[in-house]
Formats: C-alpha cells, structure tokens, sequence
C-alpha cells in the first residue's frame, strides 16, 4: 500500500508518498493553490492511487479529492508533532502516521465532510460559545442574521474563489444585479485574485475565511492570528481594500477563540440558512431550502469552491427568482441591519 501526505504552507500544498517500510516511493512534489486538478492528477496516476492523510488544518482539499476516487483520512493534533505557527506539519510525518498508526485516523465521509466524525463536538462547540458570543453580539460584532423586522436577505460563498464556480456564480448575480458576500480562504485569494478584483468591481463584499479552513478549536492564539492576518492581506492585495468580516471555518470557535476574535477588529458572520450545498443534495432541493427557510434578514450560506458546484450554480437562478418574488431586497452582508 502506497500512503500519501499532503501538507500545506503558504506557497501550496507538498505530497510526500511512502510505501510500507516508510520509504519515499517517489520524490516530494509540490503543487501551488491553483493547481488543484494536476495534485489529483498526480495522486490518481500513481501506479497505486495512495491513501490520503491530512490534518485538521487543512480543510480545503478533502471534498475534491474524496470526489476524485481518493481515500482521506484526518490525522488530528493528539497523533501529529507540534505545527508550526503558520502551515501543517511536514508532509512526509503525516503519511508516517498513516502509515503506522492509520486506525486511529478518521476516515472522511464525503456527505460529511471534513469533520466527520465530530458532529457532537461540533454541536456542544455552538452551544458552549453562547455566553461569550453574545458578548459581541451586544456590540454588533457578531451576528447569524439580521433584523426580522426588513425584508432584506444576504447570500454569502464560502470557500473560494474557485475557478469556474466563481465566475459563474458572479455572471448569475451580475445578471440579476444582486450583491452577495464572499468569505474567501486566504489561499485560494492569492492564488486567483483575478476572481477577487471582479468581486469588488461588480459591488460585492469580501470576507475573511482563514487562510486554509481549520478547525479554530485546535489553534494557538498566534496560529489564528496568522491565519487570519495573513488571508486579510491577500485580500486586501487583490482587490484594494481590506475587510473587517470574518466567518470561523464550520462556523465554530470554541469560547477561548471567541475571546481571541473580540480582541481583533473583525465582525463574525454565521448563517441561519443552510441547504448543505456542499453535499450536492440536487439543484431543486437546495433551492427549495431556501425558499423555504428564508426570512426577513436570513443569512444563506452557500459555497462557490470545495468541489464541484455545478448544483449551486445552478440553483441560483431559481433561488434569486423566488426571493425577489416575495419582496426581498438582497444586500451584502456589511449593509445587511441587525437593528430590530
């Protein structure tokens, strides 16, 4: 059996393949963010396609490789040596791991994504965030939507920008004259500002989404600052202007990270629509999940990269057509009042 690591920095993604006496079975590739399809294309031409590992930092490959054909299992912090403040650990440690120790992964569930496995976890990390959140929220730095007293509603993306999902999300809201919100992760910002420069041309507003989708309960105080900092400076590069919105990977903090996030001067944005697009449910149902579930100031969480987002694209229009039928005004997020 062949075992791949993948392991991240800030100039991409390196591969380290191993074979059962942890031998290099082929020397270490590198692939920057925008090559995505070619990392595939290498795994998948293998002589044997490997077993994947990764860990819980990188979050922003599972749901394309998985949709390859590719086995991937997440390697968590209890497993793993230490990560350094920026980046994953080595690539070569995490196909070790898997080598040796591969029972005590989780195997990811394409319908479940990168947190397979933690959904209970996940479902407490919301609750126990309560007390500190509403802190922010009193200040108006933390919100899941707006008021229930305007018929207004923001879409946001999250994930990208990714090549050609989001050009084809921005030609339907171009289309309609509908502005939305994009939470970007900082490496796929760098690595296509092209798609960022037309978000800021066309009027829509720009988020932060950390650099490579981590699991925010598992990172040091400065390893979230990186992350946070180092995605606010490739937006800001790409399309002129920096950003105070931030929406937390999963949507989750644990109540120390939110303590972290009310000392930077950031806005949290969650969600209370969410037609679970990334599982590509079907086009009609994730339309129909939002109209249905769509309110006076609803925030819809739909993403634009991770995968193939054909069903989204192509929910949009429906979707728009539906909204605007019952009277709602669209708005980014930043213009979107919270005030009841």
């Amino acid at each position: 059996m062949l075992y791949a690591g993948i392991g991240w920095s800030e100039t991409g993604f390196e591969v380290q393949v191993i074979d059962d006496q942890e031998e290099p079975a082929f020397p270490a590739e590198k692939f920057a963010p925008g090559r995505i399809r070619d990392l595939i294309g290498y795994l998948r031409g293998l002589p044997r396609t490997p077993v994947v590992v990764v860990e819980s930092t990188n979050g922003v490959l599972d749901g394309r490789l998985m949709a390859a054909g590719i086995e991937v299992h997440r390697a968590d912090p209890a497993v793993l040596p230490a990560r350094p403040v920026f980046g994953s650990v080595p690539a070569a440690d995490l196909a070790r791991v898997g080598r040796r120790n591969l029972r005590a992964l989780t195997k990811l569930e394409r319908a479940r994504g990168t947190q397979t496995g933690r959904e209970d976890e996940l479902e407490a990390g919301f609750a126990g965030n309560e007390p500190a959140a509403g802190e922010l929220a009193a200040q108006g730095r933390w919100f899941g939507h707006g008021s229930r007293e305007r018929r207004q509603v923001a879409l946001t993306f999250d994930d990208g920008p990714q090549p050609p999902y989001t050009d084809l999300v921005l030609d339907i809201l171009e289309r309609y004259g509908v502005p939305a919100t994009f939470f970007c992760v900082g490496t796929y910002a760098k690595a296509h500002p092209e798609s960022l420069a037309r978000m800021a041309e066309q009027g829509h507003a720009i988020g932060n989404h950390t650099w490579s989708h981590p699991f925010l309960p598992e990172l040091t105080r400065p390893q979230l600052i990186e992350q946070i900092e180092r995605t606010g400076d490739a937006i800001a590069e790409a399309s002129g202007s920096k950003t105070t919105l931030f929406r937390p990977p999963y949507g989750l903090c644990s109540p120390e990270v939110v303590g972290w996030l009310g000392e930077l001067d950031l806005t949290t944005v969650l969600w209370d629509v969410a037609p679970d697009d990334w599982m590509m449910p079907g086009t009609d149902f994730i339309s129909r999940l939002v109209l249905d579930g769509a309110r006076s100031g609803s925030v819809v969480l739909l993403h634009d990269s991770g995968g193939d987002r054909t069903q989204t694209v192509g929910s949009l229009p429906q979707m728009i057509e539906g909204l605007l039928e019952r009277e709602f005004r669209f708005v980014a997020v930043d213009d979107l009042s919270t005030a009841e």
